[in-house]
């Protein structure tokens, strides 16, 4: 049995789930406030590496939540730590735009564009010709090729954009090869490093989140309870159509206040 009652801290997606583009969803910040009124914690768990975590502080500064950095966890923070372990003194090309490529200086990990030793790939909104070119020649040579998330499309106020995953299936159909390893939702490498931010266990924890295939996913796949919001990319039909399939589910984060007050 999976219970609002028996959660201790929220995993919350951002895009989609607490915000679409730039305008707040309703109801998202009086869901924090009821939140902390319980007793419960929450942390922003997101898979977009375009942007770091300064720039989520930042932003939801501006939709009138004040946070500390230590309250959002991105894939781009999730991958600096794990390449930090996997590959010491080691340097990586970074497909990725700079808020990527500052996650990864502040964690000790400095990109280069020549010599390579392994390719970090992000969700870079700045990508053209030339960088794609040089990154499926690493990858086509055997270097380790690690993905920060394996998102297909990121939602905005206007619609969807290309992610990750489309930039990863040009690779793929350039070189041949997936990636060697993926950080962020639904992928252990992001649940361990929210493990070691919160000091919890899974079964404290709920994944939430407006995708099947990244949120929900990851909660089911971790121990966590999976709570779908319909408020970002999933459809009812898309619902009733996927295998995958959310221990609990809202229209919007606002819907679970009275439960969290009970």
């Amino acid at each position: 049995m999976h219970n609002i009652s028996d959660i201790r801290l929220f995993m919350l997606d951002m895009d989609g789930t607490f915000y679409l583009g730039n305008d707040i969803i309703p109801g998202s910040l009086e869901f924090i406030q009821a939140v902390k009124d319980s007793g419960r914690d929450y942390l922003f768990l997101t898979n977009n590496s375009s942007h770091n975590a300064l720039h989520y502080v930042k932003k939801l500064h501006n939709m009138g939540l004040d946070v500390d950095r230590s309250k959002i966890l991105t894939s781009g923070e999730a991958t600096a730590s794990y390449v930090k372990h996997a590959y010491p003194g080691l340097k990586p090309y970074v497909l990725g735009n700079d808020f990527l490529i500052e996650e990864l200086r502040e964690a000790g990990i400095e990109p280069v564009k020549d010599n390579a030793d392994y390719v970090i790939a992000g969700f870079d909104t700045t990508l053209d010709y030339a960088k794609m070119t040089r990154v499926c020649d690493y990858i086509r040579a055997g270097l380790p090729y690690i993905a920060t998330h394996p998102d297909f499309n990121c939602p905005t106020e206007t619609g969807f954009i290309p992610d990750i995953g489309a930039i990863m299936a040009f690779i793929e159909a350039s070189t041949g090869r997936k990636a060697d390893l993926i950080i962020g939702k639904p992928y252990r490498g992001i649940v361990d490093a929210a493990l070691e931010r919160t000091g919890l266990r899974v079964q404290d924890l709920a994944m939430v989140g407006d995708r099947l295939y990244t949120d929900i996913e990851t909660g089911n796949r971790h121990g966590m309870t999976s709570i779908l919001v319909m408020s970002g990319e999933t459809t009812p039909e898309m619902l009733a159509e996927s295998d995958i399939k959310p221990h609990l589910r809202y229209d919007k984060l606002a819907d679970m206040i009275p439960l969290l007050k009970s």
